[in-house]
């Protein structure tokens, strides 16, 4: 396999210049760009077409929140991972909502980084375990709703266990062992279940079923 081509977008030069050099270390990381703003990003990652996108929130021009929206709409199979300063509540949902793939805070070590970023560029979703609490509470204080009309009565019941697998943060490949699968099986999967639910990305489609009560709390870690 090749490299994982990455794009760096944060307004501070010291922090992409800081992120590119612990990056660069990895042999087979390629960072491909910087961004000094959401717009900037958006443009790069419509032109380069990189594996990920490592987006900070707090950009100017567009945060990193409609920055992820843009790219997950326009460049479904880029990788979004937001590395933040922030941990409230309203941007850990929205940065989720908008499709992102993993959520990690800036006092993050080098290595869980560099970790993360294979992880979420094979298909899982990473959060930080700050971040990771924070989504469990909230859905615990929701209660379970009726499925969208239509939606879920779309979805088969082997979907329905591809996705409940996804919730746990596995990746394709052990999706696909666990359901005696091909992994191109369980990415077609994968994708009718996006189309169904409106959605771009595992995180979003997680977050649809467990606010329409599809799957439970139980399924995810």
């Amino acid at each position: 396999m090749g490299k994982i081509s990455i794009i760096i977008a944060d307004d501070h030069t010291l922090v992409r210049e800081g992120t590119r050099e612990r990056l660069e270390r990895e042999e087979d990381f390629e960072v491909v760009g910087e961004a000094a703003d959401g717009e900037e990003a958006v443009r790069l990652v419509n032109r380069l077409q990189p594996n990920l996108a490592i987006v900070d929130i707090a950009m100017p021009n567009l945060n990193g929140i409609e920055a992820a929206k843009q790219i997950k709409k326009t460049q479904p199979n880029t990788a979004v991972l937001v590395l933040s300063a922030y941990d409230d509540d309203q941007y850990i949902y929205a940065v989720l909502e908008a499709g992102a793939d993993g959520y990690l805070l800036k006092n993050v070590h080098g290595h869980q980084l560099v970790d993360a970023i294979r992880d979420v560029c094979a298909g899982e979703v990473v959060l930080d375990p700050h971040v990771a609490r924070k989504v469990v509470q909230w859905f615990s204080s929701l209660s379970r709703g009726h499925p969208v009309e239509g939606a879920g009565d779309n979805i088969s019941e082997r979907e329905l266990e591809v996705l409940k697998l996804a919730a746990k943060g596995m990746s394709n490949k052990e999706i696909a062992t666990e359901l005696g699968l091909s992994a191109r099986t369980v990415q077609s999967h994968l994708g009718h279940i996006f189309t169904r639910l409106g959605v771009s990305s595992r995180t979003e489609a997680v977050l649809r079923a467990l606010k329409e009560g599809w799957i439970s709390l139980e399924h995810i870690p």
